[in-house]
């Protein structure tokens, strides 16, 4: 190494992300060292998704995963990147309840839902238009439905897999219901943004390491996935797995033309729903 090598400054990232699984198999790369990210040093800070999105609006981080709903608050804060996306494919946020319901049943019903700025409320807002949320933290709905409290629950992450050993029944897969309104695209989730004041060239670096990352989980699955293990909150080796590959894939490594689409097609949406600000024209950093 060139002493001015060894002496040059380095840039300290804050960058926010989720206890989950998924978020922690994708950033496995960079917390553990095995990805070097020259002139960088990324501190992790881990919050629920509704924490961050909330953050967010304050631009407390430099470089944070945040809800495709909540973006449209902060778009003249933070730029997305191209990476590190969760889409759904088949699969995604549903609303269950403790019987079998039809979805027009939902309508004017109490859904314990985990956070208003959340992508899933803003879609189940989007398909429902009439119904009164709960919030509750994430963990806590599947509980509520379970007694009673709520008619019914909007999950995310892993409820999504194991609602059915509680007793509950799935009413509405919003994958299925966007891909159905769209013509196929995607349903848009989580995205990763970077601050708009930070200087070009460490947003292109920050944006090649958090990249770089997401390739060594998907290059080093079992490595990745042990220590994404460590957050699956008590999901068995298998669960884990088939969780994680929900949402690190190749997408993950690049939205894709029609993830872009789909990004700019919900924010569009919720901006003609009166549900959002108008965002104009998304933009990436690559």
């Amino acid at each position: 190494m060139s002493a001015a090598a060894a002496t040059a400054p380095v840039r300290q990232l804050r960058v926010g992300h989720s206890p989950d699984a998924d978020d922690a198999f994708m950033f496995f790369g960079l917390a553990s060292g095995r990805v070097a990210a020259p002139g960088l040093a990324f501190e992790h800070v881990l919050r629920d998704i509704q924490t961050l999105n909330e953050w967010a609006r304050e631009g407390r981080l430099e470089c944070t995963a945040i809800s495709v709903h909540a973006y449209a608050y902060v778009a003249d804060r933070y730029a997305l990147l191209t990476h590190g996306a969760s889409m759904g494919e088949g699969y995604g946020p549903m609303v269950v309840a403790a019987r079998e319901l039809a979805p027009e049943q939902l309508r004017g019903a109490r859904i314990a839902v985990p956070g208003l700025l959340t992508s899933a409320y803003l879609e189940l807002r989007l398909a429902l238009v009439d119904f009164e949320p709960v919030v509750m933290d994430f963990a806590a709905i599947e509980g509520a439905v379970v007694r009673g409290e709520v008619d019914a629950g909007l999950l995310i992450h892993e409820g999504q897999l194991t609602h059915s050993q509680r007793g509950l029944r799935s009413v509405l897969e919003l994958s299925t219901w966007w891909r159905e309104l769209t013509g196929g695209l995607p349903l848009p989730l989580g995205v990763n943004a970077i601050r708009r004041d930070l200087d070009v060239d460490v947003q292109r670096a920050a944006s090649r390491a958090l990249r770089e990352s997401i390739a060594y989980g998907l290059e080093h699955r079992d490595e990745a996935l042990g220590g994404a293990l460590r957050f699956g909150r008590g999901l068995s080796v298998e669960l884990a797995d088939r969780f994680v590959g929900m949402y690190v894939n190749e997408r993950t490594l690049d939205l894709g033309d029609d993830g872009r689409i789909a990004c700019q097609e919900l924010l569009d949406r919720g901006a003609a729903a009166g549900l959002v600000p108008a965002v104009g024209r998304l933009t990436f950093v690559d």
